[in-house]
């Protein structure tokens, strides 16, 4: 009895597993795991500048990335895209963004 169930277990995690292995062959690069983000969310560096200090920044990278270099006057908080979302429904601020090209992006820019 017990050896059937140990069976069945490990039957439905290989079939569980080969749609995965079958999506991460052939898409290969191509497999995101995060969502798109709408472009209504979404700021260019170009844009965030012009803002100058009437923009708050949330930086929700890993703090240890935020400790070695960010945005000027940039508040550490490590989560994602929730943050912008729960900003903007929750507290009823409409002009959270998502910065477009993150941290990568910005550096590029810098001045």
């Amino acid at each position: 009895m017990k050896s059937l169930l140990v069976r069945q277990v490990l039957i439905l995690a290989a079939l569980g597993l080969v749609p995965g292995i079958g999506q991460a062959i052939y898409f290969r690069d191509k497999v995101s795991w995060r969502s798109p983000v709408p472009a209504s969310e979404m700021v260019t560096v170009t844009q965030a500048r012009a803002w100058g200090e009437n923009a708050i920044w949330v930086d929700a990278r890993p703090d240890n990335e935020f400790a070695r270099d960010h945005v000027p006057g940039a508040l550490p908080l490590n989560e994602d895209r929730w943050v912008a979302r729960r900003l903007r429904n929750e507290a009823q601020l409409p002009n959270v963004f998502v910065l477009e090209g993150g941290w990568e992006e910005w550096l590029k820019t810098r001045k």
